[in-house]
């Protein structure tokens, strides 16, 4: 503890420094094969010793951004020491339920975004406009993806399904509410599970509108990463499964397409409106759109044509 670089405020270039990647390897070869109580024991320690509380209650109830040097080396602590690269995965998953199980939902989600969410490549601080500007990447994902597929797995024992679930909720709110497409590709890089069960909630809780342009923003995501489109269809089936009546059904489908035609609408005009220059993505976001459309009613006539000959 004595150690500049081993503490939270210890080192003056911690983005530069190896002294939490070290802290962390010796912290992985100390408590190796230890008991739960007595890692527990050296997260309070660690937790006390740094202050964590007070400076995690800090930025999670300050406007994002707002203290860019503390939410980066909590960051960097967490990461390197806590969540130490090459830990197995029920070490880090044990790490992260005991920095994140403590505090509210809202809270929780604003701290897996710090640990987890997109930096700049420039200062490494937090970009907290990242989700809400533009459509973004899978890199800037990837790191949140890992993390909740870490909290739904059976590492994590202490979350339920409806914790991760309600976790990605809050979390597709932080700053601000996301893009649908960014939050579509969050869903499709956390898995089928947690992407299904996701779904499903809205289904059972009525919220058709916003399921049907979930759905549409999943087909348009498949269509600009490659992804396999029966992939979409096939969550989609289930995802009908889940309604209790064929109305309801009915009418998750009947929103799904005015959805798409919505949708060409909106990006039509906007292709049209104003001065293009050969970089202006309108256009290709409105040809993304078609082709997502035409491959997924296409595997949707696979599926019709496959059930139809198998009853004949």
């Amino acid at each position: 503890s004595q150690v500049s670089c081993f503490k939270l405020n210890g080192c003056a270039s911690p983005l530069h420094c190896l002294g939490l990647q070290c802290y962390g390897v010796f912290l992985q070869m100390l408590t190796a094969g230890w008991g739960k109580v007595e890692c527990h024991r050296v997260f309070n320690f660690l937790w006390e010793m740094s202050n964590l509380a007070r400076k995690v209650q800090t930025v999670v109830s300050s406007k994002p951004g707002s203290a860019r040097r503390l939410e980066l080396r909590i960051r960097l602590y967490c990461r390197r020491v806590l969540l130490s690269p090459g830990s197995r995965r029920s070490d880090s998953a044990f790490w992260l339920t005991l920095i994140l199980k403590p505090w509210p939902t809202v809270s929780q989600a604003r701290l897996l975004y710090i640990i987890f969410g997109p930096v700049s490549v420039r200062d490494g601080h937090v970009v907290w406009q990242k989700m809400i500007e533009g459509p973004t990447d899978e890199t800037s994902l990837k790191g949140l993806a890992d993390a909740i597929k870490l909290l739904y797995g059976t590492e994590a024992r202490e979350w339920t399904a409806d914790d991760v679930i309600s976790l990605v909720g809050e979390l597709s709110v932080v700053p601000q509410k996301w893009l649908m497409e960014n939050n579509a590709r969050l869903l499709l890089l956390s898995g089928n599970s947690i992407c299904f069960n996701f779904m499903a909630s809205k289904a059972v809780n009525g919220r058709v509108v916003e399921l049907a342009r979930l759905m549409v923003f999943m087909a348009l995501v498949c269509e600009k990463d490659r992804y396999c489109m029966d992939w979409v269809v096939k969550m989609m089936q289930n995802v009908c499964n889940v309604f209790s009546t064929p109305w309801n059904r009915n009418n998750f489908l009947r929103c799904l397409e005015n959805t798409f035609a919505h949708m060409h609408v909106a990006m039509l005009r906007a292709a049209l409106s104003g001065e293009l220059d050969e970089e202006d993505s309108r256009f290709l976001n409105l040809f993304h759109l078609v082709n997502a459309q035409a491959s997924f009613h296409k595997e949707i006539l696979y599926v019709a044509m496959g059930n139809n000959g198998s009853t004949t």
